[in-house]
């Protein structure tokens, strides 16, 4: 899966690089705090003292502390975008579809599991900043674009039959993954514990692309 998050951290001034430490380390400091305590709960003091810099200097970084989160979001989504597509999982689904399934849930599992202070903060204010919200839609509608067209691929060289419409095959799946990882990370339950939470999206996801919790077809190469 590519990026859809391409452009500028939000809210930051584009005269510093992101390779600016004063930069990463107001972004580490917020990401160890969320670690601690709601989103809401942090202070742009707070943000600055861990940074190790005053309050106008945190200013010339960022706007504001949801202009960190956004950031912090986009990082996420673009370390997760790039190990989704490392290897050509989704091309290579072909070989051995449940391996390659599970390769690719997995691979976002440990993506949002090593960042899911910065997923629950986001998702904690997804119904109150526009900005959040128009970010994982657009990121979501990727995802869902992706996972059709793979279905859609099963389909047309007949290891998955035809049924529902792929896409909206690809929104339920997706949609169901993201809120069993909240609930999850969250502890918001009932909840699905960790070691357990990609072999059951996993068997859920070959049910209802192929229409069984066996391992699909794998391609045959002629001989």
């Amino acid at each position: 899966m590519t990026s859809t998050a391409a452009t500028p951290p939000r809210g930051r001034r584009s005269a510093r690089s992101v390779g600016d430490d004063r930069e990463s380390a107001i972004l580490g400091t917020a990401e160890r705090l969320l670690a601690q305590r709601p989103f809401a709960d942090i202070s742009i003091d707070d943000l600055a003292r861990g940074a190790g810099i005053s309050r106008p200097t945190f200013y010339f970084y960022f706007s504001g502390k949801d202009a960190v989160l956004l950031t912090l979001l986009d990082r996420v989504i673009e370390e997760a975008n790039a190990n989704a597509v490392a290897g050509g999982v989704l091309d290579r689904l072909a070989e051995d579809p449940q391996t390659r399934w599970r390769e690719l849930i997995h691979r976002f599992h440990e993506t949002f599991g090593a960042h899911r202070a910065v997923v629950l903060a986001c998702a904690e204010v997804r119904g109150t900043n526009a900005e959040v919200r128009r970010l994982w839609a657009s990121v979501m509608e990727h995802w869902v674009q992706t996972t059709e067209a793979a279905i859609a691929a099963e389909r047309r060289r007949g290891a998955a039959p035809d049924g529902l419409p792929a896409r909206a095959l690809a929104i339920a799946l997706n949609s169901m993954n993201e809120r069993v990882w909240y609930a999850t990370f969250a502890g918001d339950g009932p909840a699905i514990a960790e070691q357990d939470v990609v072999d059951v999206l996993l068997d859920v996801w070959l049910a209802a692309i192929y229409r069984t919790r066996h391992s699909p077809t794998a391609m045959v190469e002629p001989g």
